[in-house]
C-alpha cells in the first residue's frame, strides 16, 4: 500500500508542477521588465507550495509563531533540515525571501527553472570561489531589504536530530547587522527521509517560527560560535516539541 500510495503522490506533484510551470512562466516574462527582485514570481511559488501541501491528504501541517517574522524586517532565516519536503514546507510559511540552494537542484527538470525564474542564490558546495559569491550576492539581498533562506546543516539529517551547523548564515548575519530568525521542522524526516522515495502516512508536520534573535543579543561577534549557539537552541526546540506532542 506504500508503494501504491507513493506513486499516487509522486504523479500528483509532478502533474502540479508541469501543469503550473506555464502560469509561473508568463507571470515572470511579464513581470521581467519591472519585477528586478522576482517577487511575484516568489510569490506565485510559495502560495503554489501551500496549495501543493494541502492537496496530499497523507500528512496533517501545523504552523506556530508565523506572525512572529515583523513586516519589513530583513533576516536571516535558518531552519533545521530533515526532507526534501521542507523546502514545500517552508515555503507555506509565506515569507518574503531568497533561498539559497546547491547546484543539483538547479539541475532538476521543472524545479531548476523554477529556482532560475525566481533568481534564487546558487552555491556549489565544492567549489570555494562559488561559496564566496553566494556569500556576497547573499549580504548584498540583506543590504537591500532581502531576507535569505537557508538549511545551517547544508544537507538532509539521516537520523531526523539536528546536525552540525556551518558558519554562513551566521557569517552573513553579523556581517549584515541583521536579526536571525529560527525556524524547526518536524515531521517530514519520517514521511519522506533522506533518500528515500516511498512515502509514510500517520504523520503530522510541524514548523513551529520561533523568536527572532536580534544582533544585540548574538553575545558574540565569531560565526563559529553563533552557529553553535543556535543549534543548541533549536536542539532544544526540537526536543520541545516532541516532549509535548
Amino acid at each position: 500500500m506504500d508503494i501504491i500510495k507513493s506513486i499516487i503522490v509522486w504523479i500528483v506533484g509532478v502533474c502540479y508542477l508541469v501543469v503550473t510551470f506555464p502560469l509561473n512562466l508568463i507571470v515572470w516574462v511579464l513581470a521581467y521588465p519591472f519585477d528586478r527582485e522576482k517577487k511575484l514570481i516568489h510569490w506565485f511559488l510559495v502560495h503554489e507550495s501551500f496549495i501543493l501541501s494541502h492537496l496530499i491528504p497523507i500528512w496533517k501541517i501545523k504552523i506556530e509563531g508565523r506572525e512572529k517574522a515583523i513586516k519589513g524586517t530583513t533576516y536571516v532565516i535558518v531552519s533545521n533540515h530533515q526532507s526534501m519536503l521542507d523546502i514545500i514546507i517552508i515555503n507555506c510559511l509565506r515569507y518574503k525571501f531568497k533561498w539559497i540552494s546547491k547546484i543539483e537542484n538547479f539541475k532538476v527538470p521543472v524545479i531548476g527553472q523554477y529556482l532560475k525564474m525566481a533568481d534564487y542564490i546558487i552555491v556549489d558546495r565544492e567549489n570555494d570561489d562559488s561559496k564566496a559569491e553566494m556569500l556576497e550576492r547573499s549580504y548584498n539581498c540583506l543590504k537591500n531589504g532581502i531576507s535569505i533562506m537557508m538549511f545551517p546543516e547544508g544537507t538532509r539529517s539521516l537520523d531526523n536530530t539536528i546536525g552540525f551547523y556551518k558558519r554562513g548564515a551566521f557569517q552573513l548575519a553579523l556581517q549584515a547587522d541583521v536579526p536571525v530568525l529560527p525556524v524547526i521542522i518536524d515531521g517530514t524526516g519520517g514521511i519522506l527521509p533522506k533518500h528515500g522515495l516511498i512515502f509514510g502516512s500517520g504523520f503530522k508536520i510541524r514548523i513551529k517560527v520561533l523568536d527572532p534573535v536580534l544582533p544585540a543579543d548574538f553575545g558574540t561577534d565569531i560565526p563559529e560560535n553563533l552557529a553553535l549557539k543556535f543549534s543548541k537552541l533549536m536542539t532544544y526546540e526540537l526536543n520541545e516539541i516532541r516532549r509535548i506532542r
